[in-house]
């Protein structure tokens, strides 16, 4: 059999190494509960079979398909903290304050940001949005910073996805200006000693919210703000801001900071996609335009389209362009932005492809001689892409990985996890025990800093501290929900798997295998040549089906099905989609992974 796949009987279809080095498995479900799903409201069984298979129950199954803020939004009020954090933001609208927010350069935290921004604003205050520069402040607040802020005439200072942990930079502010937190970052104790920090993921939190993003604390905090004036009586006579309108940039958040898309977040994303589809916000509608995204948006689209954009300037440019363009009102402005960061996101591109070859083969080399988690730095690395190789060094080798760039003597990384790892509280353990200058997380990921000889000494803690990385096997599996044959792949069956979405993080979404089908074209497309397509044919002929490959794929993956262009049949596996092209539904399939069959 030629190289590339491994098959064994108790694998799905026999693949236990695929060509991308995965072990292939069907996602179980219980079937009784499948059909009594499919039964009660008359769904395809497949779409009952898909849901039992995510650990939705009978009862669960109607709210999961349709779910409502109505039904799933909680009262703010049960967060900690939430009814001091309205009361003062209500004060500064009622005196018209000056407030500074100080958010984060991730898509997150620029949603956040914006959020706040916007809401305050709309209720009359001089709003000073700050975003610091990831390479000379680095995350979080800090001291100059904040100084600078309260200068220029903040009374108040709401800290957006950073600030639990930063209880030293915020003691600056004492008797300049008070301050209010709004995060969910992991707390390492007690809050700061400041006016409120509400945080679902504080240690006496009881709300159970703990899988919010800091976006969607932030609406929950307008939420009660509002309801403060509308208490006083600050609306007889004028117009409440639209908050249901913000969900876009709630759902952007949630997808990109990949919380999990069950319960309240479901709700929030779905809505938020519906306002998102308003195309309302000149700046998201510019950078869909400018990223060919015409279709409806979807938790794709966020995660994949608008996310990285935004996300590149805090990378590797201007770490508030994100923010700047959530808030562009004029579309002139907005498609300006949009295309500086569609230009930033290439450059990013091209500086992760510089290293990424580099930091996987040390990666292998640190694996082959017994290190349980790679640690991989390298002078002048940029500190903006460093996450985005470990992410990948995670996927290839199935194990916890951290990734630095030195710059100064100093080594600025980050790192990413497998599940059941807790690679965050590793990296706060380190940092307590005097290893670190500097780092945090949560389990599937964190950041760092120390200096760069002390490097080894942080691998040797890793090892010993994430020892069980060692016992993980080489090749991550991958769960398949169900083969299909060519020929049965319509626009209706597609409709159907749809109403499962929106799809990420505690709601995955389908992958389907066809098995031995035939590769009859590949061609490289895209600005750079970076996507592959294919044209899928079943064995016997007849049925045909495009399929893409997107760029940053795994290279033995495009290689192999470059090859098997008109060769011998293959199984490939990925997720269904369905467009409109000029009013004709257009079928095809995402790749996730292919497999050689095995011979006859």
């Amino acid at each position: 059999m030629p190289d590339g796949t491994v098959l064994d009987a108790g694998a799905a279809l026999g693949v236990t190494a695929s060509l991308s080095g995965r072990h292939w498995r069907w996602r179980p479900a219980d079937e009784r509960i499948a059909l009594g799903i499919a039964q009660r409201l008359d769904l395809p069984e497949l779409v009952g079979r898909l849901l039992a298979a995510r650990g939705v129950g009978l009862d669960d199954a109607a709210d999961f398909l349709a779910p409502t803020l109505r039904a799933l939004l909680p009262d703010p009020s049960v967060l900690a903290d939430m009814d001091a954090a309205a009361e003062r933001l209500a004060r500064a609208a009622e005196t018209a304050e000056t407030v500074a927010v100080f958010g984060d350069y991730d898509v997150d935290g620029a949603c956040a940001g914006a959020l706040l921004t916007t809401v305050l604003r709309a209720l009359g205050c001089t709003v000073l949005p700050y975003v610091p520069d990831r390479l000379t402040e680095g995350y979080g607040p800090n001291g100059p910073a904040l100084l600078g802020l309260a200068e220029r005439g903040a009374t108040l200072v709401v800290c957006v996805d950073c600030g639990t942990a930063a209880a030293d930079a915020l003691a600056v502010l004492a008797g300049r200006a008070e301050v209010v937190i709004l995060d969910h970052h992991a707390a390492q104790g007690p809050p700061p000693p400041v006016l409120a920090t509400v945080n679902p993921n504080r240690l006496d939190c009881p709300s159970r919210l703990g899988q919010l993003c800091a976006a969607a604390v932030a609406f929950m905090a307008a939420l009660a703000t509002v309801r403060v004036l509308r208490r006083h009586g600050c609306f007889t006579g004028r117009t409440e801001p639209d908050l249901l309108g913000l969900l876009d940039l709630v759902a952007l958040a949630t997808v990109c900071d990949v919380m999990p898309l069950t319960g309240l977040n479901r709700a929030l994303v779905g809505q938020g996609l519906r306002v998102m589809a308003r195309r309302a916000r000149p700046g998201l509608a510019a950078l869909l335009a400018v990223a060919d995204a015409d279709g409806p948006p979807s938790a794709f689209t966020c995660g994949f389209v608008l996310g990285p954009r935004i996300n590149a300037a805090g990378r590797i440019s201007e770490c508030d362009l994100g923010l700047r363009l959530l808030l562009a009102e004029d579309p002139e402005e907005a498609r300006l932005l949009a295309r500086q960061l569609d230009g930033i996101n290439r450059q990013r591109q091209v500086v992760e492809a510089g290293l990424l070859d580099l930091a996987l083969a040390e990666a292998a080399a640190q694996i082959a001689a017994g290190h349980a988690v790679p640690v991989v730095a390298g002078q002048g690395w940029h500190p903006g892409v460093v996450g985005i190789v470990a992410g990948r060094i995670k996927e290839r080798f199935n194990r916890p990985a951290c990734v630095a760039g030195v710059a100064d003597g100093v080594a600025r990384g980050s790192g990413r996890s497998v599940p059941g790892i807790d690679l965050g509280a590793a990296v706060i353990a380190a940092r307590q025990s005097g290893l670190l200058l500097t780092g945090g997380g949560h389990a599937m990921a964190a950041g760092f800093s120390l200096p760069a000889a002390s490097v080894p000494v942080f691998q040797d803690w890793l090892d010993t501290r994430l020892a069980a990385a060692a016992a993980l096997p080489a090749a991550a599996e991958l769960a398949l929900d169900g083969a299909l044959d060519l020929a049965a792949v319509m626009p209706a069956l597609v409709e159907s798997v749809g109403r499962l979405a929106p799809f990420g993080a505690g709601n995955p979404e389908p992958v389907f295998v066809l098995p031995r089908v035939r590769v009859v074209r590949a061609d490289a497309m895209g600005r750079e040549g970076g996507t592959l397509r294919l044209f899928l044919q079943s064995e016997s002929g007849g049925a045909r089906l495009k399929a893409l490959l997107f760029r940053g794929a795994d290279e033995r993956l495009v290689a192999a099905l470059r090859n098997a262009a008109g060769g011998l049949p293959v199984h490939v596996c990925g997720h269904l989609r369905l467009d409109a092209w000029n009013g004709t539904p257009s079928l095809w399939l995402q790749v996730r992974d292919a497999a050689l069959c095995a011979p006859p």
